[in-house]
C-alpha cells in the first residue's frame, strides 16, 4: 500500500506532501490545477519513463519519493535481488529524480537501479487505469489480455509455454527457409571446395617441400660451378694438377712435413710436444675434409632431367600456394578446413530433414497447447462475461451485458487458435456490438471499471491481486445516477484494496474515505523564488472544507447555499450507501 508521497519541482507543483491511507482516496481540483502532475508523480514512482519537460521551470531537477508498506514476499525477493533494503519498520522507499538536462536517477530501497527494475516491482504493487486504458480496451489484444488475466496463473503459464514454443518454431522455420533458399549457393560453394581439394590431393604437397625443392633446384642449376670450386679446394688440400698445368703444394703434405719437423726438435724442448699434437690433429681434420670433398665431387653430376622434374614440381606447388595459402603449411590447413566445410555442405539434405521433423514436432506441440488454451479461455469467457454484466447492472446499465467471444483462426496465431473480442449489448434487445464500435465514452468508462472490479473480486477470477489501484478519470462521460453508482462501486472495491481515483465528479468524490484537493496559485512575495510563477499544492480536506470542494465541483460556487446543501446531501447519501 502507498503510505505517502512527496513531490518537488514537478510541473506546476513546487512542493507537495501527502499521507495516503487504505480505502478510497479521491483527488480533485480545478482544471489545470495540477491533477495531471500528481498522477505523473505517481507514474514516476511506478517506473514510468522520465520526461525532462515535466521539471518545473527554473529548477534543475524534479524529485518524487514514495513510501510503500505491507510488502509481500514476491516484492521483497525482487528488492533483495536489486540490492535494496526495507527501512526499520519494513516499508519500501522509492525515489525518482528527473533532471532538466542530463540523466535521471531511480532508487529502490536505497539502491540505484535501472528504471525497468522499478517498473517490474511496481507491477506487483500498483496498477494504473486511465483513459488510455479505455482506448486500449477497444483493441482485440487488450481484450484477449484481460481474458487471459481473468483465467488465472495456470492459464497464463499455458500461454507463456505457447509463446515459447511459437518463438522456437519460428526460429526453426527461419533456419529451414534459409537453408532451402541458399541451397543453390551452398551447392556452388561445395563444388568449388571439391575442385580445390581434388587439386591438393593430386599434387600431394608435403610440409616444407617447397623449401627443399628450391634448395635442390639451386644446386642442380649451378652444378659446374659447385664441382669446380669443390675440386679446387680438394686439390689444394690433397695435391694434384689444375687444368692449366699448375701443381700447387699439398696443404696436408706440407702440414705433415711441418709436424715431423717439430717432432724432431721437441726432444730438445718438451713444450713443442703440444704444438706437434695440434698440428697432427689439424692434419687429420683436413684429411677428413678432403675425403668429404672427394665424395661430394663424385656425387655431383649434372642432371638436366632431374632439374626439369624439380622445376615442374615447384610450379605445381606455386599454383597451390597462389590459390589456397602463402605457404604449403597454409595450403594443408585450408584443405583440412575445406574438408570439414564440405562435409557440412554435403550434409544439407540431412539437416533439412532434421529441421523439417523438428518443425512438425513443434507444430504438434503448439496444437496441443493451443487446444488447452482454447478450453481454458472458453470457461473463462463465460465467467468473465457473467461477472462484468453483473457489475454493469450496478453501474446504472441495468440490462446491459458483455459477451466474450472466441473466433477460431484459420491457422494458429502468436497467441493461440482464436481471437478474442468483447461485445456489448447496451440494453435489453440491443444488438451486441464490439466495444471498439458500439460503446460511447461513458459506457466504455463503466465497462472498464466493471472489468477491473470483476478481475479483482469475482469468485471465478484467477487474476493476481494487486493491492493498490489508481483510476484516472474513469468517470469520463458519466453523470447523474451512473456517477453515483461508479462512486459506490469504487467504495466497495476499496473495502478490499487501496483505491485512488482522480475525478471531476462530486458524486464519485463523495464516496471517498479520504479527499485530496489540488489547488493552484501565484506567489506575490518578491522574496519567494517562485514569485510570479503558477504553482500547485496538495492538501487533505475534511468537514466544512470538503463540503466547500464538493460545492465547487457541483456549481463552481463555493459559497452557494444550494450547492453546499447538495454537497452535504451527497456526503450523507454516500455514507448510507457505502
Amino acid at each position: 500500500m502507498l503510505e505517502e508521497i512527496s513531490i518537488e519541482n514537478l510541473g506546476v507543483i513546487s512542493r507537495a506532501y501527502v499521507d495516503l491511507a487504505g480505502g478510497l482516496t479521491a483527488i480533485t481540483g480545478e482544471t489545470g490545477a495540477g491533477k495531471t502532475m500528481v498522477l505523473t508523480g505517481l507514474s514516476l514512482l511506478l517506473g514510468a519513463k522520465a520526461d525532462p519537460a515535466t521539471v518545473r521551470a527554473g529548477a534543475k531537477s524534479a524529485t518524487v519519493e514514495g513510501r510503500i508498506s505491507a510488502i509481500n514476499s514476491t516484492v521483497l525477493e525482487m528488492v533483495d535481488d536489486a540490492g535494496g533494503v526495507l527501512d526499520d519498520d519494513g516499508a519500501l522507499i522509492v525515489s525518482r529524480s528527473v533532471a532538466s538536462a542530463g540523466r535521471s536517477r531511480t532508487f529502490l530501497g536505497g539502491r540505484s537501479v535501472p528504471q525497468q527494475v522499478l517498473s517490474d516491482v511496481a507491477r506487483e504493487i500498483v496498477t494504473i487505469h486511465g483513459q488510455s486504458e479505455q482506448i486500449r480496451l477497444k483493441t482485440a489484444s487488450k481484450q484477449r489480455a484481460a481474458l487471459d488475466e481473468f483465467a488465472g496463473v495456470e492459464h497464463e503459464d499455458l500461454v507463456a509455454t505457447y509463446r515459447s514454443v511459437w518463438a522456437e518454431r519460428a526460429d526453426v522455420e527461419a533456419r529451414l527457409d534459409r537453408l532451402v533458399s541458399q541451397r543453390q549457393e551452398r551447392s556452388r560453394e561445395a563444388e568449388l571446395l571439391r575442385l580445390g581439394l581434388a587439386e591438393v590431393e593430386r599434387v600431394e604437397p608435403q610440409p616444407h617441400e617447397d623449401a627443399e625443392l628450391a634448395a635442390e633446384a639451386l644446386r642442380l642449376s649451378n652444378v659446374e660451378e659447385l664441382r669446380a670450386g669443390a675440386q679446387e679446394a680438394h686439390t689444394r688440400l690433397s695435391g694434384g694438377e689444375f687444368g692449366d698445368g699448375e701443381v700447387p703444394a699439398s696443404i696436408i703434405e706440407s702440414l705433415d712435413a711441418a709436424a715431423r719437423a717439430i717432432s724432431g726438435i721437441s726432444q730438445h724442448d718438451s713444450s713443442l710436444d703440444s704444438v706437434a699434437t695440434k698440428m697432427r690433429e689439424a692434419q687429420y681434420a683436413l684429411e677428413d675434409i678432403a675425403t668429404e670433398l672427394a665424395s661430394y665431387i663424385d656425387g655431383l653430376d649434372a642432371d638436366p632431367a632431374r632439374l626439369e622434374v624439380v622445376e615442374a614440381r615447384r610450379a605445381e606447388l606455386f599454383n597451390l600456394r597462389r590459390s589456397y595459402g602463402d605457404t604449403i603449411e597454409a595450403v594443408l590447413a585450408w584443405a583440412s578446413e575445406a574438408g570439414l566445410r564440405l562435409m557440412d555442405l554435403e550434409d544439407d539434405s540431412a539437416t533439412v530433414e532434421l529441421l523439417s521433423d523438428e518443425l512438425d514436432r513443434l507444430g504438434e506441440r503448439l496444437t496441443q497447447v493451443a487446444a488447452q488454451i482454447t478450453a481454458s479461455r472458453q470457461r473463462a469467457a463465460r465467467n468473465l462475461g457473467e461477472a462484468v454484466s453483473a457489475e454493469l447492472a450496478g453501474l446504472a446499465m441495468k440490462g446491459a451485458s458483455i459477451e466474450v467471444v472466441l473466433e477460431p483462426l484459420e491457422e494458429l496465431g502468436p497467441w493461440g487458435a482464436e481471437s478474442v473480442s468483447m461485445l456489448l449489448a447496451a440494453h435489453p434487445g440491443a444488438p451486441a456490438r464490439p466495444l471498439g464500435k458500439g460503446a460511447s465514452g461513458g459506457e466504455l468508462s463503466r465497462v472498464m471499471l466493471a472489468l477491473e472490479v470483476a478481475l479483482a473480486t469475482a469468485s471465478q477470477s484467477g487474476a493476481r491481486s494487486i493491492p493498490t489501484m489508481i483510476f484516472d478519470e474513469v468517470d469520463s462521460g458519466v453523470g447523474g445516477q451512473a456517477a453515483i453508482e461508479i462512486g459506490k462501486r469504487l467504495a466497495l472495491l476499496a473495502r478490499t484494496f487501496q483505491v485512488i481515483v482522480v475525478t471531476h465528479l462530486p458524486q464519485v468524490a463523495a464516496f471517498a474515505d479520504h479527499h485530496l484537493v489540488v489547488t493552484k496559485g501565484v506567489p506575490e512575495d518578491a522574496a519567494d523564488d517562485n514569485a510570479g510563477i503558477t504553482q500547485s499544492g496538495l492538501s487533505t480536506v475534511t468537514g466544512d472544507e470538503r463540503v466547500s470542494e464538493l460545492a465547487r465541483m457541483l456549481s463552481g460556487q463555493v459559497e452557494s447555499a444550494s450547492a453546499r446543501e447538495h454537497a452535504q446531501e451527497l456526503l450523507n447519501l454516500a455514507a448510507v450507501r457505502s
